[in-house]
């Protein structure tokens, strides 16, 4: 079931804590991005859970609705001068460990939103390597991520292959584009090094993901659209 923009706009604005609650981590999926969209159901009074289980039930846990997401439909209004298309979104989550996938694209046109993939923070962000996001920074040479929102910018080809710049629009990531806070893909980041070490690597501050997802990122966040990152 998917629900129209402006239906999805304002349950997702409204309240999205009240859909539902997890109940299961996500499985463990194959390499890559988007193992397809999954569809926003509809709010049904009643359990929450019970609902969710009646639109999907050959789920095992319930749609990846970011939890940031009513921060960045926020972004996304505050925002919408420096944006020319608002049709999806990106949202990083640095609030929850590097071993676990927290980059979601929402697809605000048509109401669905992405399985989550992993992706990498900066080195400055997490000093001693443990896979967590201890602090954000703006300040150049500091290796570390930085939250806000972004607008994204035009494809280069540099060290990393294919990758998307990206301009900060906020306070905290103002200086993004001169430390070169881009989107990448990394061979630090995949599932087999999240399983086995318990975290990804580092990057120094941009938003690294799998070799075998970037192509799709680049894709389906396209320049002019918003990139939200928070904790």
């Amino acid at each position: 079931m998917t629900m129209g923009r402006r239906h999805f706009l304002g349950a997702m604005a409204g309240s999205a804590a009240s859909l539902w609650l997890p109940r299961a981590a996500a499985p463990a999926q194959a390499e890559g991005l988007f193992w397809g969209t999954v569809p926003v159901p509809e709010t049904a009074p009643g359990d929450p859970v019970a609902a969710f289980d009646a639109a999907f039930p050959a789920a095992t846990s319930p749609s990846p609705i970011p939890a940031l997401l009513p921060r960045a439909l926020a972004a996304l209004d505050h925002h919408a001068a420096s944006l020319t298309d608002r049709d999806r979104i990106g949202i990083v989550d640095f609030s929850v460990p590097s071993r676990t996938p927290r980059f979601t694209i929402v697809d605000v046109a048509s109401g669905t939103v992405s399985a989550p993939i992993l992706v990498a923070h900066g080195k400055g962000s997490d000093p001693a390597n443990r896979g967590w996001v201890e602090q954000l920074s703006n300040r150049p040479g500091s290796d570390a991520s930085c939250s806000g929102s972004f607008v994204t910018r035009e494809i280069y080809s540099g060290k990393h292959g294919h990758s998307r710049r990206l301009i900060g629009l906020d306070p905290e990531n103002s200086l993004a584009e001169e430390r070169g806070i881009v989107i990448h893909a990394a061979s630090y980041v995949g599932r087999s090094l999240a399983e086995a070490q318990g975290r990804i690597g580092r990057s120094q501050g941009c938003f690294a993901v799998s070799p075998g997802s970037i192509a799709d990122v680049l894709e389906r966040l396209g320049p002019g659209r918003l990139l939200f990152a928070a904790r």
